[in-house]
């Protein structure tokens, strides 16, 4: 093309390039602003405004929008009162997100928060939210049951160190539920076993339970295999004791009226001979 100059061309595509360069820089700029919040000139306690607003957004369930403005919070003012509630409120953002990630995020930053302010009012909350990242990835008790361990371990850990805490009924609640996971783990392991016709690794199986958990809520059914695995093996005089246990703490079982039929039986013979 005449009057075309190779120099011109290349200057003009420099030029576009970094104008491109420039848009986007701008475009990352304005986002980042739009999403961490300018502080409006003049306003007398940023950290509170900011504080304020990542609260609202988390009330909202705008889990990055809170988080951003918690991060400010943290990591400009470092002094600020509203700091702490600030990093447990990240540490919330992550939970309500809810994804794998996000809960492992979640436990970094309750941790964090326990060694940077252990006599904090809230460790409390920290301590049992710290728990319940763990206890959201519990699986189903054919699976691993490592996060239910961990759950057990940090509520065992609130319950020894924040006795007189408010979140106490709800931690005990949600101990007894984890332990409960652990248990079933472990019996349907038992119960295949049993369903097997192997019943001296059933009867290990059901006696480690009934020893490391004496409350797991379904020791009902523990105390019927357990006990009619021991029949299985000719040992009647140790299974009697577990359909007693059965009777006198269920009166609501589907394995009640079997086990006093069981049990019945098994006292007839002993008098028999």
């Amino acid at each position: 093309m005449a009057g075309w100059n190779p120099v011109s061309r290349d200057r003009c595509v420099g030029l576009a390039k970094r104008l491109a360069v420039s848009a986007v820089l701008a475009a990352a700029a304005a986002c980042a602003s739009s999403s961490r919040g300018l502080v409006p000139p003049g306003t007398s306690e940023p950290d509170k405004y900011l504080f304020d607003r990542g609260t609202a957004a988390l009330g909202a369930k705008k889990w990055l929008t809170a988080r951003e403005f918690f991060k400010q919070v943290v990591e400009t003012y470092t002094q600020s009162p509203y700091r702490p509630d600030a990093k447990l409120g990240i540490g919330d953002t992550y939970l309500g997100e809810g994804t794998s990630e996000a809960l492992v995020l979640a436990i970094n930053e309750f941790r964090e928060f326990l060694s940077f302010y252990p006599t904090n009012a809230r460790a409390d909350y920290a301590q049992y939210k710290l728990g319940f990242a763990h206890y959201r990835q519990m699986r189903n008790p054919q699976r691993d049951q490592t996060e239910t361990r961990e759950a057990i371990k940090e509520y065992e850990i609130f319950v020894a160190r924040y006795p007189n805490s408010r979140l106490m009924p709800e931690v005990r609640a949600k101990l007894r539920e984890s332990r409960d996971r652990l248990g079933d783990s472990d019996y349907q392991v038992g119960y295949f076993y049993y369903r097997q016709r192997w019943y001296p690794g059933a009867i290990d199986r059901f006696k480690a339970l009934l020893k490391n958990d004496e409350a797991y809520t379904g020791r009902d059914a523990v105390y019927y295999y357990l006990a009619d695995s021991l029949v299985k093996q000719k040992r009647e005089a140790e299974a009697l004791p577990y359909l007693e246990k059965l009777v006198q703490e269920f009166d609501k079982s589907q394995y009640l009226p079997e086990a006093q039929k069981k049990r019945a039986e098994l006292k007839a013979q002993a008098q028999s001979k």
